[in-house]
């Protein structure tokens, strides 16, 4: 009998050529690229949980891309099948890992290498996701997407950027690895001052991620987290998606920014509370916004993001969307793809997994 192997949400077939090295006489692969409903999503009804537990409970082995479909204590239990459960990235938070270890399923990540992450060294490059952040910001800062679009129907000038960032506050909400790799970049690029807030920040620590990324105690500086809202010429959020963070940012939070800031969001979209968001800039009380990252992804085709005519003349915000791209580049994916399928060759023969988690 061969074994059942499903691979979710690989909306562009970035999985294929490492899967199709499998054996077919040992192993069957099927490819889900739509993404259902999530199943910890307080919004999905159950039959859409429903349609999620029997579309996965037939396999063996479920492949799954990081934080698209969750896999919470409730759907684990569901899938009898089940035996090995492989993710891209060495997390994800959207697993409940100790429900896979009661059922006694492993699990393994992928990095974009087979070499174990004590084993490399740092390169000291801007990652994936720093480089997407800096692509949003300039696009919005530069008001490049409406320009683009003006050129390309036979207008000119949309308008002019309300400034520049040179010398302009950077803001990070979480100043862990992303937010000092991004703070440093902005910092040294375009002279930006940065200020920092997180539950558990002092300045202490704050100097501690500034030397981490070679520069020089006092160039990152904790702020309340008001003076993080209020100050801000560039707000950014750079925390990791929790049950702590989740709903973090409010309205209050946003409705302290100046008018003619801009907002990013590269993280995760549920660590600000989607609604407030739509509202504030629905009424341009932020001037520019850009965002990587939603609450449910993909965007149902209804989804305000989609059918709001951002910056139109109706007093909203000017807007740039991306579909989370920051995560990722095809050789980083073709890396992961390529573990995974390592990994169901060592699931088979007994021996250890690479990046095991579970």
């Amino acid at each position: 009998m061969t074994t059942k192997i499903a691979v979710l949400d690989d909306y562009k077939g970035h999985a294929a050529p490492a899967f199709a090295k499998l054996d077919p006489a040992k192993y069957e692969v099927s490819y889900f690229p739509d993404t259902l409903l999530p199943y910890g999503h307080p919004s999905t009804p159950q039959a859409e949980k429903d349609k999620l537990a029997a579309r996965l409970e037939p396999f063996a082995i479920i492949s799954t891309m990081r934080e698209r479909t969750p896999f919470p204590a409730e759907l684990v239990r569901r899938l009898p099948n089940l035996k090995l459960l492989l993710t891209t990235g060495n997390r994800n938070l959207g697993l409940d890992l100790d429900a896979f270890k009661k059922q006694h399923v492993p699990v393994a990540g992928a990095l974009g290498t087979s070499v174990p992450a004590g084993q490399r060294s740092p390169t000291g490059v801007p990652d994936s996701t720093t480089q997407h952040f800096v692509t949003l910001l300039l696009a919005a800062a530069r008001n490049v997407p409406a320009d683009d679009l003006s050129v390309k129907t036979g207008g000119w000038q949309t308008g002019l950027p309300p400034f520049g960032l040179g010398g302009k506050t950077y803001a990070t909400l979480g100043l862990g690895r992303l937010g000092a790799s991004t703070a440093k970049l902005l910092h040294l690029a375009f002279g930006m001052k940065v200020v920092a807030w997180s539950e558990n920040l002092t300045q202490a620590k704050a100097d501690a991620a500034a030397e981490s990324v070679g520069l020089p105690a006092g160039t990152f500086t904790a702020v309340s987290r008001h003076d993080l809202f209020s100050t801000a010429d560039v707000l950014a959020i750079h925390v990791v998606l929790s049950d702590r963070s989740r709903g973090l940012v409010t309205k209050a939070d946003l409705e302290l920014m100046k008018q003619d800031s801009i907002f990013i969001n590269t993280s995760r979209g549920p660590i600000v509370v989607e609604q407030d968001l739509l509202d504030v800039l629905r009424r341009g009380r932020i001037n520019r916004a850009a965002l990587d990252v939603f609450d449910i992804e993909p965007l149902p085709k209804d989804s305000p993001w989609r059918t709001t005519a951002w910056g139109g003349g109706d007093g909203s915000s000017q807007v740039v969307l991306t579909p989370h791209m920051g995560y990722g580049e095809g050789s980083t994916m073709n890396a992961w793809y390529e573990v995974q399928v390592d990994n169901i060759g060592r699931w088979a023969r007994g021996e250890e997994l690479l990046f095991p988690m579970a």
